[in-house]
């Protein structure tokens, strides 16, 4: 009986080992679940250690021809916006800002971000809600007798804090909660920004002359008529590939180029044109130093500077990670880590920089980001078949895109060489027409690739000759459709009608607010099938695993030494494609050794698929 008492005992023994456990994990488990608990400083820590391991990759992987194009084009993409703001400001806030103060604002988000940040494909620079904001700040402060560079010193510095703070106590991990639903409706208000803007700098060419306006009329539509069709032919079965994709990648640049020396021919020379303002190489707008006197104001208004900065920090969180989540999405193959928490810092100290320069604050771009990633997308093109019917079909896949920092970093030095003497005198020759014409072509681009629009674009479409692969047309009701289309243009009319008013600077509060309806109010209205098909979420899961991944996905465990790769992704390499490359070949069947097919571990599982397409079996990419 003693072997059966001891067995007993053991028995009762191990009965507590469970239950004590069992109580520590639902402890853990409680504990992990309340959201006001938080491990200071992890998000940023674990950012820098997932990124840290590639820092030395993302300078070696930039030996790539398309970072050539790229840092091209990402100069020309965000200077000539940055430009177009930087005249808006110098006519609304009385010549406090210029053009050298907007190249220093993106000259200091490039070389920060390049060099420093876990998600350096991120272009930074002056976006339009920060020049709504700069204008909207100086109507309100200026008649009180105000110094404004100190008071905007002061909204930095406090900005500065407020950054610190949600970087430091993972704020970040609510980005979970962001879908396409929040995205879209800020993408479409910034892409109608640049649309806004473009017709502003048009209607200041009456000051000259109606000749001058209305030569400024024609000249912006022919940039853009000639800048979209670069886009078009990029992406047709037009000229060889090389040709195609010199168009593509140089179009833009060439055609500002072209249509500056164009205005000098035959008796359009000898009509004035309004042109940017500029001021003497590396100096100041106004006549002051690069260093503000943040100690000339009152205490009052130091304190005044504190909801200014809120607003600030406000949107700048969601621009910012909007912008970063947009640049690495779905569709784009990227293979490296994310790190938001980190770059939120990085950002609240450039925020106090710039504050104290008195230079706009700068904060990530839509659409460039997008655009950067975009180009730096390494394609090719496979037939659909190669039977009669449908010989000549072709699509345009992504390969992989060349992750690095050197085109970041190029193209701010770019624009730093841009603040020099010789080349202030030759952006003073660009017409702003010019200016209004590429405002117009980055505003349509921003549209097309947006979701409302494309949503839109299915509503109009005769339903008869409606694809049935489209996933909108597996939606039972279409009415869903319609609500849902409608409030995501009630949503922008209403951040773009409060940018109108003297609220203008309260506009970050409403973007906000789309979070939490998309969360909690929506799936009150519509079904979850419904919402898997409208909405989506932004990034992968990989891109999203440093915030907790995306809201109702689980997180899979990584696997160490399979860059990002998931225990469950890593057993289904095969099936998508990613431990060997797949191809096409002329009988149907995929070939392992002709090349990547750019679906890398970054993918969510089931993103490679199969589709049937006359009998014939084609691996293609979900987008």
């Amino acid at each position: 009986m003693p072997f059966a008492s001891s067995k007993t005992r053991r028995a009762q023994k191990e009965d507590n080992l469970n239950r004590t456990s069992t109580q520590q994990s639902t402890r853990s488990s409680s504990t992990k679940n309340q959201w006001w608990r938080t491990r200071l400083f992890s998000g940023m820590i674990n950012d820098v250690r997932r990124r840290a391991p590639f820092y030395w990759s993302d300078w070696k992987d930039a030996w790539d021809y398309r970072v050539v194009p790229a840092t091209v084009y990402m100069y020309f993409a965000n200077i000539l916006p940055a430009l177009a703001f930087s005249l808006d400001m110098f006519a609304k806030t009385d010549q406090s800002f210029g053009v050298n103060e907007v190249l220093l604002s993106s000259v200091l988000g490039a070389v920060v971000f390049s060099l420093f940040a876990a998600q350096p494909l991120v272009i930074v620079g002056v976006t339009g809600p920060i020049t709504v904001f700069n204008y909207t700040v100086y109507s309100l402060i200026t008649p009180r007798g105000t110094n404004y560079f100190a008071f905007m010193a002061w909204i930095g510095i406090w900005s500065l804090i407020m950054h610190w703070i949600l970087a430091i106590t993972n704020s970040c991990n609510s980005l979970k909660y962001v879908t396409r639903f929040s995205c879209d409706i800020f993408g479409f208000y910034v892409a109608f920004i640049y649309l806004q803007k473009g017709i502003q700098v048009l209607t200041r060419q009456w000051e000259v002359s109606d000749a001058s306006a209305y030569l400024s009329i024609s000249i912006s539509l022919l940039v853009l008529i000639v800048a979209y069709i670069c886009g078009v032919v990029g992406h047709s079965s037009l000229f060889q590939q090389h040709i195609r994709k010199f168009i593509e990648d140089y179009g833009t640049p060439l055609t500002v180029i072209f249509f500056t020396g164009f205005v000098h021919i035959g008796k359009m020379s000898n009509i004035e044109l309004l042109a940017l303002p500029v001021s003497r190489a590396f100096f100041p707008t106004s006549d002051r130093g690069w260093f503000i006197h943040f100690w000339d104001i009152s205490v009052g208004d130091v304190f005044l500077a504190i909801p200014f900065a809120m607003i600030l920090t406000i949107l700048f969180w969601f621009d910012h990670n909007v912008s970063s989540l947009i640049a690495q999405g779905t569709e784009f193959p990227l293979k490296k880590p994310a790190g938001f928490h980190w770059d939120i810092f990085l950002l609240g100290l450039t925020t106090g920089i710039s504050g104290i320069l008195g230079i706009p604050f700068p904060n990530g771009l839509i659409p460039q980001a997008p655009f950067h990633t975009n180009s730096l997308c390494v394609t090719r093109t496979i037939s659909d078949s190669d039977d009669e019917t449908n010989k000549g079909h072709t699509r345009k896949v992504t390969d992989h895109v060349v992750e690095q920092r050197v085109s970041n970093l190029a193209q701010g030095l770019l624009t730093l060489f841009t603040m020099s003497g010789p080349l202030l005198i030759v952006v003073h020759l660009i017409p702003q027409a010019v200016l209004a014409g590429l405002f117009f072509v980055m505003g349509i681009q921003a549209l097309e690739a947006n979701g409302i629009t494309s949503k839109l674009i299915f509503l109009a479409k005769d339903r008869h000759l409606t694809p049935r692969s489209d996933p909108l047309s597996r939606i039972q009701r279409r009415s869903a459709i319609w609500r849902f289309v409608a409030l995501e243009l009630f949503g922008f009319g209403v951040t773009f009608a409060i940018t109108q008013t003297v609220a203008a600077i309260g506009f970050p509060v409403s973007i906000l607010l789309y979070i939490p309806l998309r969360t909690f109010v929506l799936p009150k209205w519509f079904s979850p099938d419904e919402l898997a098909r409208l909405d989506a979420p932004t990034a992968s899961p990989f891109t999203m695993e440093s915030v907790g991944g995306n809201h109702g996905e689980d997180v899979a465990p990584t696997m160490p030494g399979f860059g990002g790769a998931t225990v469950l992704e890593e057993s289904d390499e095969a099936e998508r494609g990613e431990a060997g490359s797949m191809d096409i070949s002329k009988d149907g069947l995929e070939s392992p050794e002709a090349g990547n097919n750019g679906e890398g571990p970054s993918r969510r599982r089931g993103s490679f698929r199969r589709e049937e397409e006359g009998g014939i079996e084609l691996a293609s990419l979900r987008r």
